[in-house]
């Protein structure tokens, strides 16, 4: 379930002109849909997002009314409009198009998936991705968001980021479990965090997803500033978890090196 604020914990500053609490609420209603939920009633709407029935009903009604999101049956879901919203922030990158080939051929060279993603609060954001096709693609696609603590993209973010913001990170800690060996305390979270700074790849063994492995490389600007994060994960079926990164990791840095120049 997403991270959604509710009606009385916005979390942000109310009575100013700086906040519009409606247009924030509008939001909420949007991100109350998402994998596993794809359709949901008023009420449903409401209980996730924490607004008033009548609050929701609105909300809903207007987004139907602009085309983001349809009503059927007394079931509302979002409409491919809205993916609008979304692409609006994608577009802005000049180094998309360039990010979407790089992962394509990492994947075409060596079968395995390749993505990009950036930070955002407790997630990260898929920006692009490439799988090859099967019937055991995991079908996540770009705008997929997962949890920051379980994954490698994250800890390798989050080694790049301002101390100030690690340790604000660190301090929603426990996180949520995943499996047996997620790392949802801050101690051990910030050892991996500071062993990703300093070997410059982070691996995420069975964090996320039992029988996966996520190994990823800072993608830095050309002052060295880290980005985005480059990741592949890797099914421990076909891979032996401690050839991992001397097979993989080099390709990784060549890959985001070729990204990085791009920004350049």
């Amino acid at each position: 379930m997403p991270n959604i604020p509710s009606e009385q914990t916005w979390g942000l500053p109310k009575g100013s002109d700086q906040f519009v609490e409606a247009f924030a609420r509008g939001l909420a209603v949007i991100r109350a849909f998402g994998p596993g939920y794809q359709s949901l009633t008023l009420s449903e709407v409401a209980e996730r997002t924490g607004l008033t029935p009548a609050g929701a009903r609105r909300l809903l009604y207007t987004l139907v009314t602009l085309g983001y999101a349809r009503n059927d049956e007394r079931r509302f879901s979002l409409a491919p409009a809205v993916l609008e919203l979304g692409y609006a922030y994608l577009s802005s990158l000049s180094w998309r198009d360039i990010a979407r080939h790089a992962v394509e051929e990492f994947m075409r060279n060596t079968g395995e998936i390749c993505t990009v993603s950036v930070l955002d609060g407790n997630n990260v954001v898929y920006v692009a991705r490439a799988e090859m096709p099967s019937p055991l693609s995991r079908r996540l696609g770009v705008g997929e968001r997962l949890p920051t603590h379980a994954t490698s993209s994250g800890h390798v973010l989050l080694a790049g980021a301002s101390a100030a913001e690690r340790e604000a990170f660190l301090a929603n800690a426990p996180f949520e479990r995943y499996t047996q060996h997620t790392l949802i305390e801050a101690a051990p979270l910030r050892r991996a965090i500071d062993e990703a700074a300093r070997a410059g790849y982070a691996v995420a063994n069975e964090q996320l997803e039992l029988g996966i492995c996520g190994l990823a490389v800072p993608v830095k600007d050309e002052r060295g500033r880290v980005v985005a994060a480059l990741t592949t994960s890797l099914n421990l079926a076909r891979h032996d978890y401690a050839e991992i990164p001397g097979k993989f990791c080099q390709k990784l840095h060549d890959t985001a090196a070729q990204i990085g120049k791009a920004l350049g």
